[in-house]
């Protein structure tokens, strides 16, 4: 049906199953097992390249994941102060900052928190590389290929007239000194072999570049842990790339961290009809599976099915005010009854954030 054709484990849903009575929802629960398995995948990927590996932050931002994550990975890649913040006083190891634009007021609190801040333009760079401490901060700037392979636009930071990255004809003349590394985004929940094509791209526009730097970002969207993913390709590009230009790969993947390792569990509150059957649960689109409605897509819930495969059909609504807060129409074998409990798939990345 929707998204992804999940499977989770068996094991964790009896274990799941055996507790729901005593779970208050909304909750998020998280399979620790499954998360550590990922983690393992990934971390295997920079024991065999030596290359950084960090957690992004916008993917999946629960600290108290974090003594977890910080055994297989190098740090975090931070959009904000606030994510910043949250990844120096929690994580505990380097944290990289990228953000369309900065503050001036922000740039002295960054420092403070920072490994490594990435401008998204030669005019940002410009305006701040006075106050940077250069011996203490490493400064890169975001690059855009002009190629990407996602395909809903508003995913794209590769799309026509996307506002991310300086274009490769912007560095020519321009003045590197301060500069160690670059960074591109282009993938969305994808493979190495579509990262191999943006790579190419890369390589073409901006390779002439990379013999001076010392470290590359190749950004998020890698989908390492998904079934299918060619690990291997990774490594090998990673290999190459790392030798040829004698320059550190650092990757920023955030759902390939939680993938297929958290549940949400929710009440049903009230059961209504208008024209057809609706359940108002305790949770919401908008406030705990933000995607939903952004990409848009319909996630999976244990024991249901796709409209009309099973005799009861219902419309699943939110508890907010938002007339569009509507996850998404579902067939159920046994007509639904308040306060049944249901199960959402899928729910560790892109819905637990932390806010400071």
């Amino acid at each position: 049906m929707p998204k992804d054709d999940l499977n989770p484990i068996d094991e964790s849903l009896d274990i799941l199953n055996s507790q729901l009575s005593s779970i208050q929802t909304p909750a998020y629960v998280l399979d620790e097992r499954k998360f550590e398995e990922n983690l393992l995948i990934i971390s295997d990927i920079k024991k065999r390249t030596g290359c950084t590996i960090l957690l992004a932050l916008k993917a999946f931002a629960n600290p108290c994941c974090f003594p977890i994550i910080s055994k297989y990975l190098d740090g975090v890649s931070a959009s904000s102060v606030n994510e910043a913040r949250l990844g120096k006083e929690y994580f505990k190891k380097e944290v990289h900052v990228y953000s369309p634009a900065y503050k001036e007021a922000e740039i002295d609190e960054l420092q403070s928190m920072s490994s490594h801040i990435i401008f998204n333009s030669f005019s940002q760079w410009k305006r701040f590389k006075s106050k940077i401490n250069l011996d203490q901060i490493k400064c890169g700037i975001r690059i855009n290929p002009e190629y990407s392979e996602v395909k809903v636009t508003k995913y794209n930071p590769c799309s026509k007239n996307s506002r991310f990255g300086v274009l490769s004809e912007e560095f020519s003349g321009k003045d590197l000194e301060g500069i160690s590394g670059l960074h591109f985004h282009a993938l969305c929940e994808q493979g190495s072999d579509v990262l191999e094509r943006v790579w190419q791209r890369v390589e073409e526009k901006f390779g002439e570049y990379l013999h001076s730097l010392s470290w590359i970002n190749f950004g998020g969207g890698h989908f390492i842990t998904d079934d299918g993913y060619d690990t291997e390709k990774l490594v090998t590009l990673i290999n190459h790339i790392q030798s040829k230009y004698n320059i550190e790969v650092i990757l920023e993947p955030g759902g390939s961290v939680a993938l297929r390792s958290g549940y949400l569990v929710s009440s049903v509150l009230d059961i209504g009809e208008n024209e057809s059957n609706f359940a108002i649960l305790d949770t919401s689109a908008t406030a705990h599976m933000p995607d939903v409605l952004e990409m848009p897509y319909i996630p999976n819930i244990i024991g249901a099915e796709e409209p009309n495969k099973y005799p009861h059909n219902y419309r699943l609504g939110g508890v907010t005010c938002l007339s569009g807060d509507v996850i998404g129409e579902y067939s159920f074998e046994k007509p639904l009854a308040i306060d049944d409990k249901l199960i959402f798939t899928d729910m560790a990345q892109y819905t637990i954030e932390y806010y400071i």
